[in-house]
């Protein structure tokens, strides 16, 4: 082998090899948009022309953002007594449609044109929070926001819902406002609004403080697209890590193992200077735990725009057809979404 070749071999990351700690502060600093929706705007929202609920979607955001521009400073708050009262107009917005039709890029729209303190963080993150300050502390640090954005509220995790609900309404008595994303399984779209209903009673009392906003449409990232690419095989998924700066190389199974051990709160963490994912021997998970646990690192790669290379089953397969038609076939059919989107991009 050349010298010169020899230099374009580098040394692939194991993620399996690697077990963050992730200290309670670094959780909320980083709850801001992440690295794929850190410029976006409303004006860089491409609305379907055919979907005229985007166009009103973007309408009744930028209005929403406009009034809490036009808002006092946040006053502050002491902990056993009620906060000055909220400004008029609705606490929150629902915003309630199927997979990619752009609500993540609508909610990072808001946070930027909202000035601070404000805070952006998915349900699960949201619950981790709490986890990391406890309840009370949660409220603490979020009550002296102007704004929270919750993205991908989940809705079939009873305990968590009541949790963040309860989180919830002690922000909004204490003047935040909120918006919030989750999606409508693909066969419920055109019913009216399923999952505002469901987002709605989950959240008991602090319906009333939402106006719901459904957003129609196909999902953006198969929208005119190719298929995905069919997986390679083992060995070229090695020599492509090995030709890749900052590249990550693991065996599917040996990272799902890992993934046990490791908090989700800290799958980020995980990624950290990683540049592409390559995986060998993707199969699929029958497993519940283990599959949740893998929604969450897609999240994350997503969240990373990291580009997933992959031999094995392709990633629309990677979930069990009784996965799909259970309680948690939202995360899943997300996840597959993006891990197609994700393996689109390591062909290019």
């Amino acid at each position: 082998m050349s010298a010169a070749s020899e230099s374009d071999i580098h040394t692939a990351i194991a993620l399996a090899d690697r077990r963050p700690v992730v200290p309670a502060e670094r959780l909320v600093a980083e709850m801001v948009p992440p690295p794929r929706f850190a410029g976006v705007s409303f004006g860089s929202y491409l609305p379907d022309a055919s979907q005229p609920s985007q166009y009103e979607a973007v309408q009744i955001l930028e209005s929403f953002a406009a009034g809490l521009n036009g808002a006092a400073e946040p006053p502050k708050r002491g902990w056993f007594r009620r906060s000055a009262p909220v400004p008029t107009g609705p606490a929150g917005i629902y915003l309630d449609g199927g997979y990619g039709v752009g609500k993540t890029h609508l909610l990072a729209s808001l946070w930027h044109a909202v000035p601070g303190p404000k805070a952006f963080g998915t349900f699960v993150e949201l619950t981790n929070l709490v986890g990391a300050l406890t309840f009370q502390g949660a409220v603490r640090t979020l009550s002296t926001h102007r704004l929270l954005c919750i993205d991908e509220f989940e809705l079939d995790d009873p305990g968590d819902t009541v949790l963040v609900s309860t989180l919830l309404s002690r922000l909004v008595e204490n003047g935040v406002k909120l918006c919030a994303t989750s999606n409508t399984l693909p066969e419920k779209l055109g019913e009216g609004r399923f999952a505002a209903a469901d987002f709605m009673r989950e959240i008991q009392g602090l319906s009333a403080h939402f106006r719901p906003v459904r957003i129609d449409g196909q999902d953006y990232r198969h929208r005119g697209l190719p298929a995905a690419p069919p997986p390679y095989d083992d060995a070229e998924v090695t020599a492509r890590a090995a030709r890749t700066p900052g590249a990550s190389l693991d065996d599917f199974d040996a990272l799902l193992e890992h993934l046990k051990e490791v908090h989700p709160s800290r799958y980020g963490a995980l990624l950290d200077e990683v540049g592409a994912v390559f995986l060998r021997g993707v199969r699929q998970v029958d497993d519940q735990a283990t599959a949740l646990r893998l929604v969450v690192l897609a999240d994350r790669m997503y969240d990373r725009e990291l580009p997933v290379t992959a031999s094995g089953v392709p990633f629309d397969e990677v979930f069990t057809e009784e996965m799909l038609r259970g309680g948690y076939r939202k995360k899943y059919l997300r996840a597959v979404s993006r891990l197609v989107a994700l393996a689109r991009d390591s062909a290019k």
